[in-house]
């Protein structure tokens, strides 16, 4: 699945990738990231599912990752260029990787970051859940329960990383570190909201796709009113 775009286009085309090793697909952003700065490629939102990994940001944690202890239960920790702490990817979970020139969206770091928020929040609106922003915490939050992370590394106006979405996530993995720096909150699913009829990554991607795309190119909600 996906949709299509010409070179010079602003508007990331979207695509399906499936399930994905997380190294491998690291590795693909920072090429296409390149091509994109100089000229070859299209800006492009992948959207996709993880093996079971941890990745960590720019920042040190304040508490280390136990290596050690995610490597006994099958978990790798990479660490990566973008923003945020660490957290965890891992089947039913949808994850987003935005490359695009923000600067030729006419968007700003800020605003960036808000528009791939606003996307999830407007999509979660369509599965009945009432999802917002919480000040000082980047993501999308139900509560004090955070759904979706969003982290972003932005070269030269263009990004890359994105955001991560907790469909029907397996949580335990999350209580092996401190996710995202957070200490006086919780980590949450759209299934534990709302037991019974969750989509899949591969089934939520497109209307999630529609949303984010909107929101990146400042319309009205496509799903809303």
């Amino acid at each position: 699945m996906s949709t299509p775009a010409q070179l010079g286009d602003p508007l990331p085309r979207w695509h399906w990738l499936g399930t994905v090793a997380y190294q491998p697909t690291l590795e693909r952003q920072r090429q296409h990231r390149q091509a994109l700065l100089e000229g070859l490629a299209v800006p492009e939102l992948w959207l996709l599912e993880h093996p079971p990994v941890v990745t960590e940001g720019r920042r040190p944690p304040p508490i280390p990752t136990p290596v050690a202890l995610l490597a006994e239960h099958g978990i790798e920790v990479v660490r990566t260029e973008r923003g945020g702490l660490a957290t965890y990817h891992g089947p039913g979970q949808l994850v987003g990787y935005l490359i695009a020139d923000i600067g030729r969206l006419g968007l700003g770091v800020k605003a960036a970051v808000d528009a791939v928020e606003t996307g999830l929040i407007r999509w979660l609106a369509t599965q009945g859940v009432q999802a917002q922003r919480r000040q000082g915490y980047p993501g999308v939050w139900v509560g004090q329960a955070k759904i979706g992370a969003v982290g972003l590394n932005i070269h030269r106006n263009v990004t890359m990383h994105g955001f991560a979405l907790n469909l029907t996530t397996d949580l335990a993995p999350y209580g092996l570190i401190v996710p995202c720096g957070i200490t006086d909150g919780e980590i949450t699913s759209l299934a534990r909201l709302r037991p019974g009829g969750v989509p899949s990554p591969a089934q939520a991607a497109p209307d999630v796709a529609r949303e984010l795309l909107a929101a990146l190119a400042k319309e009205r909600p496509c799903s809303l009113p």
